[in-house]
């Protein structure tokens, strides 16, 4: 059995945290690795945040929003896609594989694609600190 992975995700409240409640109650299965975090907008996580993770000893980190253009704040998607594509860029630079950070659009009808999306992420995670084990100083 494999290790139990450390996934943090900060979700947006009106869209992904409602689709992650949509595939609770729909009793979709998904991996239990990751920790939720209940955001008002996607736009309002620093990258800071999620470096803070890493260094916490986080082994992935998922940032998920509403769909470009279906903002409850307007624009808060756009900045969150902004700064997080920046953040990615720069994980590289702090030494933290890239491929351990994810973002993805989740509306809240879309219960079935937070399961694929959970999942995805942690495959990739697992598959990255298997061969690396871990990039992050503890």
């Amino acid at each position: 059995m494999d290790k139990k992975l450390k996934i943090v995700g900060f979700l947006c409240n009106w869209c992904s945290y409602a689709g992650a409640d949509l595939a609770g109650i729909s009793r979709l299965q998904y991996p239990v690795d990751i920790r939720v975090i209940r955001v008002p907008c996607s736009g309002r996580i620093n990258p800071l945040l999620v470096l803070k993770c890493f260094l916490e000893g986080a082994d992935g980190v998922l940032v998920s929003g509403c769909h470009p253009g279906d903002c409850h704040y307007q624009e808060g998607n756009y900045y969150a896609r902004r700064r997080m594509l920046l953040m990615k860029n720069m994980l590289e630079y702090f030494g933290i594989d890239s491929r351990r950070f994810h973002m993805a659009w989740v509306s809240a009808a879309e219960g079935a694609k937070w399961a694929d999306v959970v999942g995805r992420v942690v495959d990739d995670v697992r598959a990255v600190c298997q061969t690396s084990e871990g990039t992050t100083p503890k």
